[in-house]
């Protein structure tokens, strides 16, 4: 089997479709012999080629320039071009962009549809017309990978596809995501983003959806009965302003009264985040609408309490390993991240539950799951 592989996500594995593609590809390439990798680059005029490619798979670089219609363009025209004359038998576009005319079998990674579930997403003319395209697109795939069976429901739900056509298949976390901590690491990383003795953490994005509006008026409560001893540490790439698609959090924090105990810390390297997770007493995630949830699952596999939302694909990743709460539900979210902190015996308990469930999941499981649904759709 010849495998062309959209590249676009590549070169940013800080973001879920950018380590879903890297984890895939380099499982693939160690779990097949006979599987031939073709990846799929746009490389723009300027920038550097794909980095960190097997040394088996072969990279196929198409010239890009910068921009939201070059990004449709390698899409629609570029990739699957290149996939019918690199004689691919097979192609695969690991996020929402699938071709919506293609020669070539192909099969799409819908991760999620929040674009479809939020209107805040849909307001914009430009927004509208991609989400339509790239839903044709999905509707003329071949086959759909999606990352949990709470993402096949709104699949089906809202893009009116067949079930036998969407195969849900979980993702997972590296091995770097652990418990074990190296004292000199975990000091450097601490000083690296001037993280505070004991803190409580949230990493992820700030759109609306991801609901952190919630987590903040929770930490009132938690703010009430311990003071300033763990304040809540935001981690990821802050807003730059306040618009539809991200609510006012500056504003937000002050009418709260939560200024002394909110700390920003910005954007966290790929190679930081266990430390920065193993150093949190515990890691809440109120998102409303999640394909999979990685960061809950990342903070599992390093010994972390989790607290997260009870609703979307959360409770598939969770299990029983956490506190699944309303999102909306402030009051009892904050009391569940006090007792989290206080209470040692319950903090251990879901300490050991997190790491149980964490192996189950693998992505040498995920590569074999995905082989079969190439399997079926070339045969």
């Amino acid at each position: 089997m010849r495998l062309a592989i959209n590249g676009y996500f590549w070169n940013r594995p800080n973001i879920g479709s950018g380590q879903y593609t890297r984890q895939l590809v380099r499982q693939l390439d160690k779990l097949v012999s006979d599987l031939e990798i073709v990846l799929v680059y746009p490389r723009a005029i300027g920038e550097v080629g794909a980095e960190e490619v097997p040394p088996d798979v072969e990279v196929l670089e198409i010239p890009f320039r910068s921009g939201h219609l070059a990004k449709v363009s390698f899409e629609q025209r570029g990739f699957p071009k290149t996939c019918s004359e690199c004689g691919a038998n097979l192609a695969h576009v690991p996020y929402w962009g699938a071709p919506v005319q293609s020669s070539v079998p192909t099969v799409v990674t819908v991760h999620d549809v929040t674009t479809l579930l939020v209107r805040e997403y849909r307001r914009g003319l430009s927004a509208r017309l991609y989400t339509a395209l790239v839903s044709a697109g999905a509707r003329a795939a071949s086959h759909i990978i999606t990352d949990s069976k709470a993402s096949k429901r709104d699949i089906i739900g809202h893009l009116s596809i067949p079930e036998g056509s969407i195969t849900a298949i979980p993702l997972a976390v590296g091995p770097e995501f652990s418990p074990k901590a190296n004292m000199l690491v975990e000091m450097a990383t601490r000083q690296k983003y001037g993280l505070p003795e004991s803190y409580v953490l949230y990493l992820g994005g700030y759109e609306i959806h991801k609901n952190v509006e919630s987590l903040l008026r929770a930490y009132t409560y938690v703010y009430q009965a311990l003071g300033e001893d763990y304040p809540l540490v935001l981690a990821g790439k802050r807003p730059e302003k306040a618009s539809l698609r991200f609510p006012n959090y500056e504003k937000l924090i002050d009418v709260l009264g939560l200024s002394d105990v909110v700390k920003w810390v910005g954007y966290i390297d790929e190679e930081d985040k266990p430390a920065v997770y193993r150093g949190a007493s515990c890691f809440v995630f109120l998102s409303r609408h999640e394909g999979f949830g990685l960061p809950p699952l990342e903070a599992m596999a390093c010994g972390v309490p989790v607290i997260s939302s009870s609703v979307s694909s959360l409770p598939e990743v969770i299990g029983d390993a956490g506190f699944g709460l309303d999102p909306d539900d402030t009051r009892q979210i904050g009391g569940s991240i006090i007792a989290s902190i206080v209470q040692e015996d319950l903090a251990a308990e879901l300490k050991a539950k997190g790491l149980k469930q964490a192996a189950v999941f693998s992505w040498q499981n995920t590569a074999i799951r995905t082989l079969e649904v190439y399997t079926q759709v070339t045969s």
